[in-house]
């Protein structure tokens, strides 16, 4: 009996695979701290800002996924190729994400550092350990992983860090018990009138309607060997995806808003919440807390390592090698860029919710060429867009031009 459950449960994961490998890119530690912020300084009432990013979320992965699928092409390859001025626009999509997750791999590598340092003091009773130690050892593990590992076994990975991330979450609900009824009575929909609001709010959709999932989820379907015939199951997958981000972010929220909030209490970064944690769940709600942010910041660093050889293969239709010299080089050089963590005198977490906020900046670029693609009769033939795709993605395209303003409004 165990045999066959593990089967079903295998075969299950193995069809949602892009979906978690998606889930492990979103749900990172700037996810975590962004919602905990938000939970904490708000309550619930800014729960409306996941729910529209999920839901835009779900149409454009499915957007992405179908014009993969019946084009036989990958998102950049297909804007550059089949739109005027595409070539123009995918290279401005390519260099703005690469320099966004570029600037959040650096404060995630951060923000882990920071939690694993914390951890190893909860374990050993006061020892600590400099980053100057943990960053080229976790380095180095991640080097051994891409250097010999291919893309089934980063999916693998990452399933393991994404059920880690929500049994760790799910335990800690529990652990701190917090108060339900001011968390369902304070889900009234606003927008607070205060500094950083918007901000904060931009940061929310960066990190859950993120322009980069949806060009990375063209190039995760392709790699899974999906095709035409897949469309169901793409669709499935896009959202078991948008419901597990809505799912784990609005637990990360709830958590806050049901104890901190009440109490008073903000959260500035990350390690403010596991010191605020700490006396409400004891230590094991803390170790709890740690390993599943790490397992979130872990999870999202995979993809972003490999985000620019991924772009640059995209964009020029060229095979995904991992372990070509070109693959490697980027790698590496990624890898580098995420040990500038070491020297941060900041908190890393500005920078993460920073990257979070451009991302949300750049999701026009993103959503409008889809649009355009979904309706050529000649990419999508008989698969063109229907009038309800049509009426989602006009949805998507508003929603996106409103978060741009509110970044914008953020960054003044």
């Amino acid at each position: 009996m165990f045999q066959t459950t593990k089967k079903k449960i295998l075969i299950a994961l193995s069809a949602v695979g892009p979906g978690l490998f998606l889930i492990g890119y979103n749900i990172g530690t700037g996810s975590v701290t962004t919602m905990a912020r938000a939970g904490a300084g708000y309550g619930m009432t800014l729960l409306w800002a996941v729910v529209l990013s999920c839901i835009f979320t779900y149409i454009l992965m499915v957007a992405y996924g179908q014009a993969t699928l019946v084009s036989g092409k990958t998102a950049l390859y297909n804007i550059k190729t089949k739109l005027k001025f595409g070539k123009l626009l995918a290279l401005y999509i390519m260099a703005a994400l690469i320099t966004g997750e570029l600037l959040a791999l650096v404060g995630i590598m951060g923000i882990v550092a920071d939690l694993v340092q914390e951890g190893i003091r909860l374990l050993t009773d006061g020892m600590i350990i400099g980053a100057e130690w943990i960053v080229p050892l976790l380095l180095l593990l991640l080097l051994i992983l891409f250097w010999f590992g291919r893309y089934k076994l980063f999916e693998k990975i990452l399933t393991l860090f994404v059920i880690l991330m929500a049994l760790c979450f799910v335990a800690v609900f529990f652990m701190v018990s917090p108060d339900l009824s001011s968390i369902f009575l304070g889900m009234i929909p606003s927008i607070p009138d205060e500094p950083g609001a918007f901000g904060l709010i931009a940061a929310m959709v960066g990190t859950t309607c993120s322009a980069a999932v949806f060009i990375i989820r063209s190039t995760v379907v392709a790699e899974k060997g999906w095709n035409i015939t897949n469309l169901k199951d793409e669709k499935k997958d896009a959202f078991t995806s948008s419901f597990m981000m809505l799912l784990i972010s609005g637990l990360i929220m709830a958590v806050s808003a049901g104890t901190l909030h009440l109490m008073g209490l903000r959260v500035d970064n990350t390690l403010d919440l596991i010191g605020l944690f700490e006396p409400l769940g004891g230590k094991a709600a803390a170790f709890l807390l740690i390993l599943g942010i790490v397992g979130a910041g872990l999870s999202t660093m995979f993809p972003i390592i490999l985000i620019a050889p991924w772009l640059i293969s995209d964009y020029r239709d060229k095979p995904r090698d991992i372990h070509s010299p070109m693959y490697r080089i980027l790698i590496v050089a990624g890898l580098l860029v995420a040990s500038f963590s070491i020297f941060l005198e900041q908190s890393p977490t500005i920078l993460v919710v920073f990257s979070m906020a451009f991302q949300a900046a750049i999701l026009p670029a993103v959503a409008i060429p889809v649009f355009f693609l979904l309706n050529r009769e000649s990419i999508m033939k008989e698969n063109k867009a229907s009038l309800r795709m049509n009426a989602g993605l006009s949805a998507v395209i508003i929603f996106s031009l409103i978060t741009t303003y509110f970044a914008i409004r953020g960054f003044l």
